[in-house]
């Protein structure tokens, strides 16, 4: 058997199962660290920066997130947010986000601010966003809108429903696609005409509903990481109507890949949608740029280049590092 030494060992989430003594374990055998920041777990014991169905951001910045228990905002509990807490508290004092981390990875500019003002060296904080196989471009001959995501109060499905009941007594005909599962499954007892919930699915179903609709709609009102969702319907030719808040505001270009609302409105995403099913032209002209998007951005060749340029400054950073020691 022949054993192999990497160079870079790269870390997409330590936490519960590998805690982050397996960077002190990468750093001894002299392998650069990589971290990729999905969520806000270093800055909040939720991971959401999400309390009570809005922002929350009292636990950023501070040694330790002692709002974070108050508030038993890990799992509703406060000795286990007390645990969470404690751990990230112990090692922001003993230097290992700081220091046993060659490079961060962020998926926006918006995340990267954000660890930044958390107290992360903003020179160690990269932005490479996710990517997606190429699923090809739908004919998306339907009006329908589609949501696609976790059936949780973050998600902002009360907002939609909302929006909907109001558009489905201006513009009938037309069809919301609901995709997911979770606590607010509830919402079907109380539906709306027009909307389908089809619960959890494969990918592949996902991925065919997106070829077929006309809109992603993507009501969040927390901070969002990068979901994939966003970049398949790119990948697909399918625009998105998101809420302007996080990471969406970054990645939909409002009127030129998608259009972006006020979060938690209903009223106004009722408007937009109204707007947008009302201009076919426009529809298909954002589809076809946010395919663009996908391809200038989002594309497997894309990601590898800028995965590449990453270990390679990880590699740079944990030789210098170990030079001077």
């Amino acid at each position: 058997m022949t054993v192999t030494r990497s160079d870079v060992a790269h870390f997409h989430n330590t936490f519960p199962l590998i805690s982050p003594a397996a960077y002190y374990a990468a750093r001894r055998r002299r392998v650069a660290v990589v971290q990729t920041l999905h969520n806000y777990r270093l800055l909040c014991p939720s991971a959401l920066l999400f309390r009570n169905g809005r922002v929350c951001e009292e636990c950023l910045g501070r040694s330790v997130p002692w709002p974070g228990v108050v508030h038993a905002c890990y799992r509703g509990s406060r000795s286990a947010t007390a645990a969470v807490a404690g751990m990230t508290a112990v090692h922001r004092a003993i230097g290992t986000w700081t220091r046993a981390v060659d490079v961060y990875i962020a998926l926006t500019e918006f995340g990267r601010r954000k660890f930044i003002e958390g107290g992360i060296p903003a020179e160690k904080i990269v932005v490479k966003p996710n990517f997606t196989e190429d699923p090809g471009v739908g004919d998306h001959r339907c009006r329908e809108a589609l949501f696609v995501g976790r059936l949780a109060p973050e998600k902002g499905l009360d907002t939609l429903i909302s929006a909907w009941r109001l558009l489905a007594s201006r513009q009938p005909g037309l069809k919301l696609t609901i995709v997911g599962s979770g606590p607010m499954e509830v919402l079907q007892r109380d539906n709306p005409p027009g909307i389908e919930w089809l619960g959890w699915q494969p990918r592949e179903s996902v991925l065919e509903v997106m070829k077929r609709a006309s809109l992603l709609v993507f009501p969040s009102v927390h901070y969002e990481g990068f979901p994939m969702t966003l970049v398949e319907a790119f990948a697909t030719g399918l625009p998105v109507v998101a809420s302007n808040i996080g990471a969406c505001a970054e990645v939909i270009r409002d009127r030129h890949t998608g259009r972006l609302y006020r979060p938690g409105d209903h009223v106004e995403l009722a408007h937009v949608l109204q707007e947008v099913f009302s201009n076919e032209d426009s529809l298909q002209d954002m589809g076809r740029h946010a395919r663009a998007e996908y391809e200038m951005k989002y594309s497997p060749q894309r990601n590898y280049e800028q995965l590449m340029n990453v270990y390679a400054l990880a590699a740079e950073h944990a030789h210098s590092t170990a030079a001077a020691s």
